[in-house]
């Protein structure tokens, strides 16, 4: 989120999309043999992107109230060739986005939000100091106590304004982390999902960004380092703990049932078990216990000590999948700016830091 009054970048706010001839008019010959080969333009439609690359932007309908049109988003990825189920994409987007509370928490910290906060907090922080100063400091010229108070207030809400847009730059445990279960379902898609804002023209923009990425090479560097610094596991478990000690979810969970206790022991045993429990409980919980009290329970996201490798690589990279997205398509991330001072092994050539880079800089170093 860009901070109240600074404007982003015209080429972060163009949605960087690819069509390879979708456009184009087709005869009757050429309806025909498509769904022969539909598959093969899918294949090559994602041949052509790399790690980083936006395949889709969607805008909010209302900054007051914000709402992403999913079937907007569903043509272009089509179009882009990526074709992804209901339970893959709507499904998730509407539990982790599509709540009133989330809703109301995206307006207040929005950079819109943030912009015209600024004025109004000058002028209460104006009236505060100057109807303050005026009863304990006599003088004779009140432009010197204006100009005093000015500069006060100024100096205030600036250093306010900045520590809001500094802390927006970090993970977000409200939004971003609310998108890792999305974004573990359309990982196996080769996309990651962020939702990012600025202001331009003083006017706000909040869009819903799909970005393509390939995991692959992320989770096996991430996983080398992992083991390569197994030699102090307890010092790099140390730093995740102080590094993600914030990161926790308070979550309501009903009584368990022994039965259900049963099949959850044999679902911890399947690899493909989400990063997150789905909130959406109502579905799955038995309708006798609907109505019975819930227990409330703290889940840490800090990987824990006893985890392979590969496992504590696959949790940080979806943790902090969407930060990185958003960083990236606000162009936030600091780093090298040029190529040739690029670390190495990045994997994504649209950023000075991949997101397996992103993790060991924010957590492992």
């Amino acid at each position: 989120m860009a901070p109240a009054g600074m404007s982003k970048g015209t080429g972060t706010a163009d949605v960087m999309e690819k069509n390879d001839g979708g456009c184009q008019e087709e005869s009757d010959v050429d309806f025909e043999i498509r769904p022969a080969i539909s598959d093969v333009h899918t294949n090559n439609n994602r041949s052509t992107w790399t790690n980083g690359q936006c395949v889709a932007a969607i805008p909010t309908r209302s900054m007051f109230n914000p709402r992403f049109d999913l079937s907007l988003c569903r043509a272009k990825l089509e179009r882009n060739g990526f074709e992804i189920p209901v339970s893959d994409m709507e499904i998730p987007l509407k539990i982790a986005l599509d709540v009133p509370s989330v809703r109301r928490y995206m307006v207040f910290n929005s950079g819109l939000f943030h912009f015209l906060m600024a004025p109004v907090l000058y002028v209460v922080l104006w009236c505060a100091g100057f109807s303050t100063l005026h009863l304990y400091i006599t003088v004779t010229d009140y432009w010197v106590l204006i100009l005093s108070v000015s500069l006060i207030a100024i100096l205030l809400t600036t250093a306010i304004i900045f520590i809001l847009h500094h802390s927006n730059k970090k993970i977000n445990i409200n939004i971003d982390v609310r998108l890792v279960q999305v974004n573990e379902r359309m990982m196996k898609h080769k996309l990651l999902v962020a939702v990012a804002d600025w202001v331009q023209n003083c006017t706000g923009h909040m869009q819903l960004y799909f970005v393509y990425w390939d995991m692959s090479s992320c989770l096996r560097t991430l996983s080398d380092t992992l083991e390569e610094l197994s030699f102090v596991a307890d010092d790099t478990q140390k730093t995740m703990k102080s590094r993600m000690s914030h990161l926790v979810l308070v979550m309501e969970v009903p009584p368990i049932d022994p039965e259900a206790a049963v099949s959850e022991v044999e679902q911890d045993c399947d690899e493909n078990k989400p990063l997150l429990r789905n909130e959406d409980t109502r579905s799955s919980t038995p309708s006798s216990q609907q109505g019975a009290p819930k227990v409330t329970s703290n889940y840490s996201l800090v990987p824990e000590a006893l985890l392979p490798a590969q496992a504590k690589a696959y949790q940080l990279l979806m943790t902090y999948s969407a930060a990185y997205v958003k960083l990236l398509v606000s162009e936030r991330l600091s780093g090298p700016t040029h190529h040739h001072l690029r670390p190495l092994r990045n994997h994504c050539t649209m950023a000075p830091l991949c997101l397996c880079q992103y993790v060991k800089k924010k957590i492992l170093q």
